[in-house]
């Protein structure tokens, strides 16, 4: 895990190749799950998926909402499939919530879409937001002080529960604050801040290269067209704003590079406060081999052993 730009795929690739026992990557990513957001979402080309297995990529159209209770069933029946085979799974990607969702098996709340329909209702009108977000601090202020005010979605989601259910949002699971013991190796990627925005820029501008406006162009005339989460996608916004709106093309990747660089700062935040994560530098030359040293310090047996690859899980 880590914020996006580290390297995380690559890393996972050379250790599935590299590695004795047989790795099935599994993908943690918010946006992977969709077909036909490719470039911009950093989805593991075609080249690397057929390097590896890879699980949980392209699973819905992007004209359908994904929630992390249906990620977490997903993943928990590709953990299972895994398992039968006797071979290790290896999680890999920048979606915090995912993670906690699948390492931690936390409670998630059921869904009430008549509730959430009137509630983003009453986002849409003026100062609406800023009334549910009241509402919320009265309901559930546990979970207020854990969102920002304007944080729409989660403001929403939290509403939704704490209505639909009749028990407040903050009630469900031991929550978010608590890191219970986990027999997963947890290996985090960091990179210095300066380093990582030149990253992230000079990404974005390849996947422009490489053909990110023409894929947001087909997505946008797809007659099923595209749900709201799809939409919000980093790049696939802008780039709709400049197709739909006339938002210039420059202000535009400027804008995708910006959200890009807060998306990663929030990753950053939210992994370290995760005391379980060994953290490594993703710009080391010997990456690879520091990883495997790690799982070996964890586990002490040889990396192909049956045992061992039962017990990795990260």
């Amino acid at each position: 895990m880590g914020p996006t730009g580290t390297g995380k795929t690559a890393l996972a690739l050379e250790l599935a190749a590299s590695c004795r026992c047989r790795y099935e990557l599994v993908s943690v990513d918010a946006m992977a799950v969709y077909r036909h957001l490719d470039l911009g979402t950093a989805k593991p080309t075609l080249a690397e998926q057929a390097a590896a297995p890879w699980h949980l990529i392209d699973i819905v159209d992007p004209s359908e909402e994904f929630s992390v209770a249906a990620f977490q069933a997903e993943a928990r029946r590709v953990l299972q499939e895994i398992d039968a085979r006797g071979h290790s799974p290896l999680l890999v990607g920048g979606t915090g919530l995912y993670h906690r969702a699948v390492l931690d098996r936390l409670e998630i709340p059921g869904r009430f879409p008549e509730v959430a329909a009137e509630l983003e209702h009453q986002a849409e009108q003026p100062g609406g937001l800023a009334e549910l977000f009241g509402r919320l601090c009265e309901l559930d202020p546990v979970a207020a002080a854990r969102v920002e005010p304007g944080n729409r979605r989660r403001i929403v989601r939290a509403l939704e529960v704490a209505l639909g259910s009749g028990r407040p949002f903050s009630s469900f699971g031991p929550g978010l604050v608590t890191y219970p013991a986990t027999s997963s190796i947890i290996i985090g990627l960091e990179l210095g801040r300066d380093q990582l925005d030149h990253r992230l820029a000079e990404r974005f501008e390849d996947q422009l290269t490489r053909g990110l406006l023409d894929e947001v162009r087909a997505l946008q005339t797809r007659s099923a067209g595209l749900s709201r989460t799809a939409r919000q996608a980093i790049g696939y916004r802008e780039l709709l704003g400049h197709l739909e709106e006339g938002v210039p093309l420059e202000q535009a990747k400027a804008e995708s590079v910006r959200r890009l660089r807060a998306l990663a700062r929030r990753q950053e935040a939210w992994f370290k406060r995760d005391p379980r994560v060994v953290w490594i530098r993703a710009d080391r030359s010997d990456l690879c081999g520091a990883v495997r040293a790690q799982l070996r310090e964890a586990i002490p047996v040889r990396l192909g052993d049956t045992a061992t690859t039962r017990a990795v899980r990260h």
